[in-house]
């Protein structure tokens, strides 16, 4: 019961019966008895009549007072369990968290520094480079997936790019946009812009070759910003008639860029064919791991020798067959594959979860022979923010339903929660930073700050629990 609340107090019957009920069954039942064993008259034939009738009576007296003490009691006990299942009034909340803050600040440097270029051959271009902070002041050479071959010196801002731009308009999306400083509209309006002559994109470091990967991830931005079907369409065709064993073996084998594929057509084209026959690529690169209980799991490489577990890519397959299950539906095979990685997840044996080996940054190349000379290849470095991708892996809405069926809810929480931790330990002010690996220097990634943004909010919404 509520403290300093008062039961109501009991109703003359009530008390009436409550103090029957306290007298001895037995001893109403036998006053019963003689009563009538003293007042029946003489005309009773029979002396076992005489007895009889006080007797029945005497008894069915103290059971009937039995009864009624009983269900006085158990009215009094359901109301005063009643009265404890009140709900508890409301509190005022102490004050906002700090997630809030972290989204303002983030949204608050993107405006800042968001990059207005006006190209003399593709026109008036808004976004982001790889880079949050990139000038061409300091000689920049080549770039990676990530940005980190470009130069943050004193100069011009470096020129948006479809990789930037395309993780720019996730952001907003994801944020909303609370001001004009930033329009939706002239993000995709540039992202069409840096299209390439022949169709596609590609990152900075890829030329004038359009490459799936990027191409996908572009068409997943513009489909979710709305842009038009029609022009969707054409694009998907390009990008899925190059993405062939045949036209990109090195590519179709990778984890990393199958999955990156997979997720941008599920946007931008659902009713693919493609969708099925990537899907059941990727489940089929599956490994089996006998260091946690032989469950399947993913390694860099779709197909080969010598792969080895790994977290980064068991998370971003699990996190592809979960949209994909979702749009397309699901075999027995693909939804086994799906629940032994996030099974293979939660049995990671390091400790605490908010530092352990599963959650280490990872760097990978995707290398390609170069069309306009095959004996030199094209080398695209990709980093991985592996904490994020762990953390969108466990929140995919199977994952808990897999550890609650296992009696694992409390390691589902415990790795979410530390993946969770060490996403939001990375960053500053809502904008996350990447180490070089050859040097000290720190880059601001524009595709890190997404996923480090998109995982807490995903967190977040999973946390939040509705007053009673």
């Amino acid at each position: 019961m509520r403290s300093g609340s008062t039961p109501p107090a009991p109703s003359g019957s009530a008390r009436l019966v409550g103090w029957l009920g306290g007298l001895s069954c037995l001893a109403a039942g036998y006053g019963v008895f003689q009563f009538l064993f003293e007042v029946l008259p003489d005309s009773v034939d029979g002396q076992l009549a005489h007895y009889l009738i006080p007797g029945v009576s005497g008894a069915g007296t103290a059971v009937a007072t039995w009864l009624a003490a009983a269900l006085v009691r158990a009215r009094g006990t359901e109301q005063a369990d009643a009265g404890t299942r009140r709900p508890l009034p409301r509190t005022p909340l102490a004050g906002p968290g700090p997630l809030p803050g972290v989204f303002s600040a983030a949204y608050e440097t993107l405006a800042g520094q968001v990059a207005v270029v006006d190209d003399p051959v593709r026109g008036r271009l808004t976004g982001w480079p790889h880079s949050l902070g990139e000038s061409t002041g300091d000689g920049r050479g080549p770039g990676a997936a990530d940005g980190t071959g470009a130069g943050t010196g004193a100069g011009t801002p470096a020129p948006p790019t479809p990789v930037g731009t395309a993780y720019g308009l996730h952001i907003a999306l994801d944020l909303g946009v609370p001001d004009g400083r930033l329009s939706t509209g002239d993000l995709v309006d540039t992202l069409w812009r840096l299209r390439l002559p022949g169709g596609g994109w590609s990152a900075r470091s890829q030329g004038a070759q359009a490459r799936p990967e990027v191409t996908a991830l572009v068409l997943g931005a513009l489909a979710r910003a709305g842009a038009s079907q029609e022009r969707l369409t054409a694009e998907v065709a390009l990008c899925e008639a190059a993405f062939t064993r045949e036209l990109d073996r090195a590519a179709r084998e990778l984890t990393h860029v199958l999955t990156t594929v997979l997720r941008g057509l599920l946007r931008a084209a659902p009713g693919s064919d493609a969708l099925p026959l990537l899907r059941e690529t990727l489940v089929d690169g599956a490994i089996t791991d006998p260091r946690r209980d032989h469950r399947r799991c993913w390694a860099y490489r779709l197909t080969g020798p010598g792969r080895r577990p790994s977290p980064l890519h068991t998370a971003q397959a699990v996190v592809a067959l979960d949209r994909a299950a979702r749009v397309l539906g699901e075999s027995a095979n693909a939804r086994a594959a799906r629940e032994d990685g996030v099974r293979w997840l939660l049995a990671c044996p390091d400790a605490p979860h908010d530092a352990c080996l599963d959650l280490e940054n990872v760097r990978e190349e995707v290398r390609r022979p170069r069309t306009d000379d095959p004996t030199r290849h094209e080398v695209l470095n990709v980093r991985h923010f592996t904490a994020a991708w762990v953390v969108r892996a466990l929140l995919t809405p199977s994952a808990r339903e897999i550890a609650r069926a296992d009696g694992l809810e409390d390691g589902w929480r415990e790795r979410l929660d530390g993946a969770a931790a060490a996403v939001w330990a990375g960053q500053t002010d809502g904008i996350w930073t990447w180490v070089r690996d050859d040097t000290s220097e720190l880059r601001r990634p524009m595709w890190m700050t997404y996923q480090g943004l998109s995982a807490l909010r995903a967190h977040a919404v999973w946390m939040y629990q509705p007053e009673a």
